[in-house]
Protein backbone atom coordinates (compact mmCIF):
# COMPACT_ATOMS: atom_id res chain seq x y z
CA UNK A 1 0.00 0.00 0.00
CA UNK A 2 1.35 3.70 -0.56
CA UNK A 3 2.08 5.84 2.15
CA UNK A 4 0.53 9.42 2.36
CA UNK A 5 2.23 12.11 4.34
CA UNK A 6 0.00 14.32 5.96
CA UNK A 7 -0.77 17.73 7.77
CA UNK A 8 -3.09 19.21 9.81
CA UNK A 9 -4.99 21.02 13.11
CA UNK A 10 -6.11 19.22 15.71
CA UNK A 11 -8.94 19.82 18.18
CA UNK A 12 -7.05 22.06 20.20
CA UNK A 13 -5.55 24.69 17.25
CA UNK A 14 -2.08 22.27 17.42
CA UNK A 15 -0.55 21.81 13.90
CA UNK A 16 0.21 17.97 13.28
CA UNK A 17 1.82 15.98 10.76
CA UNK A 18 2.75 12.37 10.37
CA UNK A 19 2.45 9.12 7.88
CA UNK A 20 0.01 6.55 7.13
CA UNK A 21 -0.25 3.51 5.10
CA UNK A 22 -3.53 3.66 3.51
CA UNK A 23 -5.17 2.60 0.48
CA UNK A 24 -5.94 6.04 -1.42
CA UNK A 25 -6.62 9.63 -0.24
CA UNK A 26 -9.95 8.66 1.65
CA UNK A 27 -8.73 6.04 3.38
CA UNK A 28 -6.21 9.17 4.72
CA UNK A 29 -8.96 11.77 5.55
CA UNK A 30 -11.16 8.62 7.10
CA UNK A 31 -8.16 8.12 9.49
CA UNK A 32 -7.56 11.77 9.83
CA UNK A 33 -11.57 12.11 10.97
CA UNK A 34 -11.45 9.67 13.69
CA UNK A 35 -8.48 11.49 15.19
CA UNK A 36 -10.31 14.85 15.29
CA UNK A 37 -7.48 16.28 13.05
CA UNK A 38 -8.89 18.55 10.08
CA UNK A 39 -6.09 17.93 6.95
CA UNK A 40 -4.34 20.97 5.43
CA UNK A 41 -2.25 19.09 3.13
CA UNK A 42 -2.28 15.29 2.01
CA UNK A 43 0.26 13.86 -0.71
CA UNK A 44 1.76 10.54 -1.56
CA UNK A 45 5.30 9.90 -0.33
CA UNK A 46 8.04 9.80 -3.07
CA UNK A 47 8.83 6.06 -3.95
CA UNK A 48 12.56 5.49 -3.74
CA UNK A 49 14.14 5.11 -7.32
CA UNK A 50 15.90 1.44 -6.66
CA UNK A 51 13.02 -0.18 -4.25
CA UNK A 52 11.60 -2.02 -7.46
CA UNK A 53 15.78 -2.72 -8.11
CA UNK A 54 15.56 -6.52 -6.39
CA UNK A 55 19.43 -7.13 -5.49
CA UNK A 56 19.61 -3.92 -4.16
CA UNK A 57 16.12 -4.68 -1.72
CA UNK A 58 17.41 -6.24 1.45
CA UNK A 59 16.94 -9.99 1.82
CA UNK A 60 14.42 -11.44 4.53
CA UNK A 61 16.55 -13.63 7.13
CA UNK A 62 16.34 -16.63 9.28
CA UNK A 63 16.39 -14.35 11.84
CA UNK A 64 13.03 -11.83 10.22
CA UNK A 65 11.14 -15.30 10.04
CA UNK A 66 11.46 -16.75 13.53
CA UNK A 67 11.38 -13.88 15.16
CA UNK A 68 8.05 -13.08 13.14
CA UNK A 69 6.85 -16.91 13.30
CA UNK A 70 7.22 -16.34 17.16
CA UNK A 71 5.29 -13.36 17.67
CA UNK A 72 2.36 -14.48 15.83
CA UNK A 73 2.33 -17.42 17.82
CA UNK A 74 2.25 -14.68 20.57
CA UNK A 75 -0.70 -13.21 19.05
CA UNK A 76 -2.82 -15.98 17.87
CA UNK A 77 -2.69 -17.60 21.50
CA UNK A 78 -4.15 -14.41 22.67
CA UNK A 79 -6.81 -14.68 20.62
CA UNK A 80 -6.79 -12.15 17.90
CA UNK A 81 -8.03 -11.86 14.53
CA UNK A 82 -5.36 -13.24 12.15
CA UNK A 83 -5.70 -9.99 9.66
CA UNK A 84 -5.28 -7.91 12.45
CA UNK A 85 -2.26 -9.99 14.03
CA UNK A 86 -0.51 -9.80 10.36
CA UNK A 87 -1.09 -5.90 9.93
CA UNK A 88 0.12 -5.50 13.28
CA UNK A 89 3.29 -7.10 12.57
CA UNK A 90 3.70 -5.60 9.11
CA UNK A 91 3.25 -2.19 10.66
CA UNK A 92 6.49 -2.48 13.42
CA UNK A 93 8.63 -4.45 10.42
CA UNK A 94 11.92 -2.94 9.88
CA UNK A 95 12.68 -4.99 6.67
CA UNK A 96 10.85 -2.87 3.84
CA UNK A 97 10.94 -6.38 1.67
CA UNK A 98 9.20 -8.47 4.24
CA UNK A 99 6.61 -5.42 5.35
CA UNK A 100 5.53 -5.65 1.73
CA UNK A 101 5.51 -9.80 1.34
CA UNK A 102 3.68 -9.17 5.00
CA UNK A 103 0.68 -6.82 3.48
CA UNK A 104 0.43 -9.06 0.31
CA UNK A 105 -0.48 -11.67 2.71
CA UNK A 106 -2.90 -9.71 4.87
CA UNK A 107 -4.48 -8.55 1.91
CA UNK A 108 -4.82 -12.10 0.49
CA UNK A 109 -6.38 -13.47 4.19
CA UNK A 110 -9.08 -11.11 4.09
CA UNK A 111 -10.12 -11.74 0.28
CA UNK A 112 -10.50 -15.18 2.01
CA UNK A 113 -7.99 -16.79 1.28
CA UNK A 114 -5.83 -19.46 3.76
CA UNK A 115 -2.54 -18.53 5.52
CA UNK A 116 -0.84 -21.35 3.58
CA UNK A 117 -2.07 -20.44 0.99
CA UNK A 118 -1.62 -16.82 0.59
CA UNK A 119 2.46 -17.71 2.08
CA UNK A 120 2.82 -20.41 -0.79
CA UNK A 121 3.07 -17.48 -3.27
CA UNK A 122 6.07 -16.13 -1.28
CA UNK A 123 7.91 -19.49 -1.90
CA UNK A 124 11.27 -17.78 -1.43
CA UNK A 125 10.84 -16.79 2.33
CA UNK A 126 7.89 -19.79 3.17
CA UNK A 127 9.32 -22.66 2.22
CA UNK A 128 7.21 -26.31 1.29
CA UNK A 129 7.87 -27.54 5.11
CA UNK A 130 6.91 -23.86 6.72
CA UNK A 131 3.62 -23.56 4.56
CA UNK A 132 2.67 -27.75 4.94
CA UNK A 133 2.66 -26.76 8.55
CA UNK A 134 0.79 -23.92 8.21
CA UNK A 135 -2.17 -25.71 6.44
CA UNK A 136 -1.84 -28.77 9.67
CA UNK A 137 -2.15 -26.04 11.80
CA UNK A 138 -5.16 -24.39 9.97
CA UNK A 139 -7.24 -27.60 9.45
CA UNK A 140 -6.18 -28.61 13.15
CA UNK A 141 -7.20 -25.96 14.45
CA UNK A 142 -3.72 -25.74 16.53
CA UNK A 143 -2.15 -23.17 14.45
CA UNK A 144 -0.49 -21.34 17.42
CA UNK A 145 1.37 -24.59 18.46
CA UNK A 146 2.36 -25.40 15.08
CA UNK A 147 3.79 -21.62 14.96
CA UNK A 148 5.77 -22.40 17.85
CA UNK A 149 7.21 -25.61 16.95
CA UNK A 150 8.35 -24.11 13.52
CA UNK A 151 10.23 -21.23 14.97
CA UNK A 152 11.85 -24.08 17.43
CA UNK A 153 12.54 -25.92 14.60
CA UNK A 154 13.91 -22.61 12.41
CA UNK A 155 15.99 -22.03 15.15
CA UNK A 156 17.49 -25.18 15.51
CA UNK A 157 18.45 -25.15 11.86
CA UNK A 158 19.93 -21.83 11.93
CA UNK A 159 22.22 -22.81 14.52
CA UNK A 160 23.32 -26.10 12.71
CA UNK A 161 24.40 -24.06 9.71
CA UNK A 162 25.90 -21.16 11.89
CA UNK A 163 27.61 -23.96 13.50
CA UNK A 164 29.11 -25.74 10.23
CA UNK A 165 29.70 -21.90 8.65
CA UNK A 166 31.85 -21.38 11.14
CA UNK A 167 33.66 -24.46 11.18
CA UNK A 168 34.77 -23.54 7.48
CA UNK A 169 35.57 -20.14 7.40
CA UNK A 170 39.06 -21.05 8.83
CA UNK A 171 40.27 -23.51 6.32
CA UNK A 172 38.19 -20.55 3.87
CA UNK A 173 40.91 -17.77 4.94
CA UNK A 174 43.71 -19.31 5.40
CA UNK A 175 43.51 -20.78 1.99
CA UNK A 176 42.24 -17.15 0.45
CA UNK A 177 45.89 -15.77 2.66
CA UNK A 178 47.84 -19.03 1.14
CA UNK A 179 46.29 -17.19 -2.41
CA UNK A 180 48.02 -14.23 -2.04
CA UNK A 181 50.84 -14.38 -0.28
CA UNK A 182 51.95 -16.88 -3.63
CA UNK A 183 50.69 -14.28 -5.66
CA UNK A 184 52.69 -11.31 -4.01
CA UNK A 185 55.54 -13.80 -3.92
CA UNK A 186 55.24 -14.91 -7.91
CA UNK A 187 54.30 -11.30 -9.38
CA UNK A 188 56.88 -8.49 -7.17
CA UNK A 189 59.73 -11.04 -5.17
CA UNK A 190 60.51 -13.93 -7.78
CA UNK A 191 61.25 -11.19 -10.69
CA UNK A 192 63.56 -9.75 -8.71
CA UNK A 193 65.65 -12.32 -7.99
CA UNK A 194 65.51 -14.06 -11.81
CA UNK A 195 66.92 -10.75 -12.75
CA UNK A 196 69.65 -11.21 -10.14
CA UNK A 197 70.23 -14.77 -10.97
CA UNK A 198 70.84 -14.10 -14.78
CA UNK A 199 73.45 -11.18 -14.03
CA UNK A 200 75.32 -14.67 -12.42
CA UNK A 201 75.37 -16.41 -15.80
CA UNK A 202 75.02 -20.08 -14.09
CA UNK A 203 72.29 -22.54 -14.84
CA UNK A 204 69.54 -22.51 -11.98
CA UNK A 205 68.43 -25.31 -9.84
CA UNK A 206 65.61 -27.19 -11.23
CA UNK A 207 63.51 -26.19 -8.24
CA UNK A 208 64.31 -22.45 -8.85
CA UNK A 209 64.16 -22.61 -12.76
CA UNK A 210 60.68 -24.10 -11.77
CA UNK A 211 59.60 -21.22 -9.70
CA UNK A 212 61.09 -18.65 -12.11
CA UNK A 213 58.82 -20.61 -15.20
CA UNK A 214 55.85 -20.67 -12.79
CA UNK A 215 56.23 -16.62 -12.32
CA UNK A 216 57.25 -15.90 -15.35
CA UNK A 217 53.70 -17.26 -16.59
CA UNK A 218 51.78 -15.56 -14.00
CA UNK A 219 53.34 -12.36 -14.90
CA UNK A 220 52.64 -12.78 -18.60
CA UNK A 221 49.32 -14.29 -18.40
CA UNK A 222 47.50 -13.43 -15.53
CA UNK A 223 44.53 -12.95 -17.52
CA UNK A 224 44.38 -16.75 -18.65
CA UNK A 225 45.03 -17.57 -14.72
CA UNK A 226 42.13 -15.70 -13.78
CA UNK A 227 39.86 -16.24 -16.48
CA UNK A 228 40.80 -20.01 -16.31
CA UNK A 229 39.98 -19.81 -12.48
CA UNK A 230 36.42 -18.16 -13.07
CA UNK A 231 36.25 -21.10 -16.03
CA UNK A 232 36.66 -23.76 -14.11
CA UNK A 233 33.92 -22.74 -11.09
CA UNK A 234 31.51 -21.68 -13.53
CA UNK A 235 32.03 -25.39 -15.32
CA UNK A 236 31.27 -27.17 -11.70
CA UNK A 237 28.85 -25.48 -10.90
CA UNK A 238 26.60 -25.44 -14.47
CA UNK A 239 27.89 -29.57 -13.98
CA UNK A 240 26.53 -29.69 -10.56
CA UNK A 241 22.66 -27.88 -12.00
CA UNK A 242 22.34 -30.92 -14.36
CA UNK A 243 20.77 -34.46 -12.70
CA UNK A 244 23.93 -36.66 -13.45
CA UNK A 245 26.34 -33.82 -12.43
CA UNK A 246 25.19 -33.14 -8.73
CA UNK A 247 24.61 -36.95 -8.25
CA UNK A 248 27.57 -37.60 -8.96
CA UNK A 249 29.27 -34.55 -7.02
CA UNK A 250 26.91 -35.44 -4.08
CA UNK A 251 28.18 -39.04 -3.91
CA UNK A 252 31.32 -38.04 -4.01
CA UNK A 253 31.02 -35.44 -0.82
CA UNK A 254 29.23 -38.12 0.77
CA UNK A 255 31.97 -40.58 1.03
CA UNK A 256 34.81 -38.53 1.12
CA UNK A 257 36.74 -38.85 3.98
CA UNK A 258 36.47 -36.86 7.30
CA UNK A 259 34.05 -34.74 5.19
CA UNK A 260 31.57 -37.18 4.31
CA UNK A 261 30.89 -38.13 7.63
CA UNK A 262 29.93 -34.32 8.67
CA UNK A 263 27.69 -34.20 5.75
CA UNK A 264 26.10 -37.80 6.72
CA UNK A 265 25.30 -36.50 10.01
CA UNK A 266 24.14 -33.41 9.35
CA UNK A 267 21.79 -35.03 6.65
CA UNK A 268 20.31 -37.45 8.97
CA UNK A 269 20.23 -34.70 11.87
CA UNK A 270 18.21 -32.42 9.57
CA UNK A 271 15.77 -36.00 8.45
CA UNK A 272 14.95 -36.92 11.35
CA UNK A 273 14.34 -33.31 13.01
CA UNK A 274 12.45 -32.32 9.83
CA UNK A 275 9.93 -35.48 9.60
CA UNK A 276 9.50 -35.26 13.62
CA UNK A 277 8.17 -32.01 13.19
CA UNK A 278 6.35 -32.50 10.60
CA UNK A 279 4.75 -35.68 12.05
CA UNK A 280 3.83 -33.33 15.62
CA UNK A 281 2.03 -31.41 13.38
CA UNK A 282 0.13 -33.59 12.53
CA UNK A 283 1.20 -33.82 8.54
CA UNK A 284 0.73 -37.06 6.79
CA UNK A 285 3.98 -39.02 6.70
CA UNK A 286 4.06 -39.09 2.40
CA UNK A 287 3.49 -35.61 2.18
CA UNK A 288 5.88 -35.08 5.26
CA UNK A 289 8.73 -37.46 3.54
CA UNK A 290 7.91 -35.29 0.25
CA UNK A 291 8.80 -32.62 1.71
CA UNK A 292 11.90 -33.46 3.43
CA UNK A 293 13.62 -34.87 0.35
CA UNK A 294 13.02 -31.83 -1.33
CA UNK A 295 14.86 -30.03 1.12
CA UNK A 296 17.83 -32.82 1.77
CA UNK A 297 20.27 -30.96 0.16
CA UNK A 298 21.92 -33.83 -1.19
CA UNK A 299 20.76 -35.51 -4.23
CA UNK A 300 21.51 -39.04 -2.59
CA UNK A 301 19.85 -38.39 0.44
CA UNK A 302 17.09 -37.16 -1.52
CA UNK A 303 16.41 -40.33 -3.60
CA UNK A 304 17.07 -42.18 -0.69
CA UNK A 305 14.01 -40.74 1.07
CA UNK A 306 12.03 -40.35 -2.59
CA UNK A 307 12.61 -44.67 -2.30
CA UNK A 308 11.17 -44.57 1.41
CA UNK A 309 8.14 -42.61 0.37
CA UNK A 310 7.44 -45.01 -2.33
CA UNK A 311 8.10 -48.20 0.12
CA UNK A 312 5.53 -46.55 2.35
CA UNK A 313 3.20 -45.98 -0.13
CA UNK A 314 2.96 -49.98 -1.02
CA UNK A 315 2.51 -50.54 2.44
CA UNK A 316 5.84 -51.21 3.85
CA UNK A 317 7.41 -50.35 7.24
CA UNK A 318 9.76 -47.06 7.03
CA UNK A 319 12.49 -49.06 8.71
CA UNK A 320 13.32 -51.46 5.93
CA UNK A 321 13.70 -48.75 2.47
CA UNK A 322 15.84 -47.17 4.89
CA UNK A 323 17.97 -49.93 5.62
CA UNK A 324 18.05 -51.06 2.22
CA UNK A 325 19.44 -47.45 1.11
CA UNK A 326 22.41 -47.51 3.09
CA UNK A 327 22.80 -44.65 3.23
CA UNK A 328 21.38 -44.14 7.12
CA UNK A 329 23.69 -45.43 9.81
CA UNK A 330 22.13 -48.90 11.57
CA UNK A 331 21.32 -47.00 14.92
CA UNK A 332 19.20 -44.81 13.13
CA UNK A 333 16.80 -47.76 11.33
CA UNK A 334 16.71 -49.71 14.55
CA UNK A 335 15.45 -46.82 16.78
CA UNK A 336 12.47 -45.61 13.74
CA UNK A 337 12.08 -48.99 13.45
CA UNK A 338 11.28 -49.45 17.36
CA UNK A 339 9.79 -46.43 17.24
CA UNK A 340 7.60 -47.29 14.31
CA UNK A 341 6.41 -50.35 16.24
CA UNK A 342 5.49 -48.70 19.26
CA UNK A 343 3.30 -46.11 17.63
CA UNK A 344 5.27 -43.23 18.71
CA UNK A 345 8.30 -42.68 15.36
CA UNK A 346 7.45 -38.74 16.10
CA UNK A 347 8.90 -38.92 19.91
CA UNK A 348 11.89 -41.17 18.32
CA UNK A 349 12.95 -39.09 15.50
CA UNK A 350 13.19 -36.13 17.86
CA UNK A 351 15.38 -37.95 19.91
CA UNK A 352 17.65 -39.20 17.05
CA UNK A 353 17.53 -35.48 16.32
CA UNK A 354 18.70 -34.12 19.21
CA UNK A 355 21.40 -37.25 19.20
CA UNK A 356 22.74 -35.98 15.81
CA UNK A 357 22.98 -32.14 16.95
CA UNK A 358 25.74 -33.19 19.20
CA UNK A 359 27.20 -35.35 17.21
CA UNK A 360 27.36 -33.11 14.40
CA UNK A 361 28.96 -30.68 16.97
CA UNK A 362 31.89 -33.19 18.21
CA UNK A 363 32.18 -33.83 14.50
CA UNK A 364 32.76 -30.13 14.01
CA UNK A 365 35.15 -29.84 16.59
CA UNK A 366 37.11 -32.33 15.32
CA UNK A 367 37.10 -30.90 11.95
CA UNK A 368 37.97 -27.57 12.85
CA UNK A 369 40.74 -29.49 15.27
CA UNK A 370 42.44 -31.59 12.60
CA UNK A 371 42.00 -28.53 9.98
CA UNK A 372 44.46 -26.28 11.79
CA UNK A 373 47.73 -27.85 11.76
CA UNK A 374 47.11 -29.26 8.63
CA UNK A 375 46.95 -25.84 7.25
CA UNK A 376 49.29 -24.50 9.00
CA UNK A 377 51.64 -27.34 8.03
CA UNK A 378 49.83 -27.06 4.04
CA UNK A 379 50.88 -23.17 4.20
CA UNK A 380 54.49 -23.39 5.89
CA UNK A 381 54.95 -26.11 2.92
CA UNK A 382 54.54 -24.05 0.26
CA UNK A 383 56.11 -20.60 1.33
CA UNK A 384 58.37 -22.28 2.57
CA UNK A 385 58.99 -24.54 -0.54
CA UNK A 386 59.58 -20.96 -2.69
CA UNK A 387 61.91 -19.59 0.70
CA UNK A 388 64.08 -22.00 -0.37
CA UNK A 389 63.81 -22.49 -4.17
CA UNK A 390 65.27 -19.02 -4.59
CA UNK A 391 67.72 -19.11 -2.32
CA UNK A 392 69.12 -22.14 -3.46
CA UNK A 393 71.37 -21.05 -6.21
CA UNK A 394 72.76 -18.43 -3.76
CA UNK A 395 73.84 -21.17 -1.16
CA UNK A 396 75.66 -22.89 -3.75
CA UNK A 397 77.70 -19.70 -4.88
CA UNK A 398 78.49 -19.34 -1.56
CA UNK A 399 79.91 -22.80 -1.41
CA UNK A 400 81.53 -21.80 -4.48
CA UNK A 401 83.24 -18.72 -3.16
CA UNK A 402 84.63 -20.40 -0.38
Amino acid sequence: MPIYIWKGINAHGEKRKGQIEALDEAGVRAHLKRLRIEETSIKEKPKDLLENVKFLRPKVTGKDLVVFTRQLSTMVDAGLPLVQCLQILAKQQDNPTFKEMLLAIQADVETGTTLADSMRKHSKVFDSLYCNMIEAGELGGILDTILQRLAAFKEKSMALQKRIKGAMTYPAICLAICILVLAVILIFVVPVFDKMFKDFGAALPAPTQMVVNMSNFVTSYWYIVIGGGFLVVTVIKKYYKTEAGRLQIDQLLLWAPVVGDLIRKVAVSKFTRTLSTMLQSGVPILDALDVVARTAGNKVIERAISRVAAAISEGRPIAEPLEESQVFPPMVVQMINVGESVGALDTMLAKIADFYDEEVDQAVDNLTAMIEPFMMVFLGGVIGGLVVAMYLPIFQIAAVVS
